[in-house]
């Protein structure tokens, strides 16, 4: 049987179109420009300060040849500034300035309700169940990705 309803692969591109339209729902609503790709990149600089580029490709777990693109709109935005590494010619070093600061700020509660959202039909304990499942079945997969996230 190939009962889409029973497809891990199919629920889950569903539930990511949901995820997405969710987001938008509430950032749109809001005036806030930032996909969630825009949005994690920021959250992540803002959590660990500056970075390379490469680097925080691999904490968000986004495709190292397809960072640059998101990188150069937050920059034009003027939300993260982009500097070359003083030890490495190669590295881009990245900051939030204080727009992207006063963006994340605004942004924060209206993703937090997207991600609220975005589970809504789950009970508290249900919800935290299904977290939970997600990250193991990542965890699990991770390394074959073509993406994978790096801790360090």
């Amino acid at each position: 049987m190939h009962d889409p309803a029973h497809m891990p692969g199919h629920l889950i591109r569903r539930l990511q179109q949901i995820a997405v339209a969710v987001y938008y729902a509430e950032t749109d609503n809001a005036g806030i420009d930032l996909t969630p790709v825009q949005y994690a990149a920021m959250a992540t600089l803002l959590d660990v300060g500056e970075i390379d580029q490469i680097t925080l490709a691999g904490l968000i777990a986004y495709d190292r040849s397809t960072i640059a693109g998101v990188i150069d709109r937050l920059v034009q935005k003027g939300y993260v500034e982009r500097q070359v590494s003083p030890t490495d010619r190669r590295a881009r070093i990245l900051h939030l300035t204080e727009t992207g600061r006063q963006i994340l700020a605004h942004a924060k509660p209206h993703v937090e309700k997207a991600q609220q959202n975005m589970l809504m039909g789950l009970e508290e304990n249900e919800k935290e169940q299904f977290l939970g499942l997600l990250n193991k079945i990542i965890a699990a997969g991770n390394d074959q990705s073509r993406a994978p996230m790096r801790k360090d």
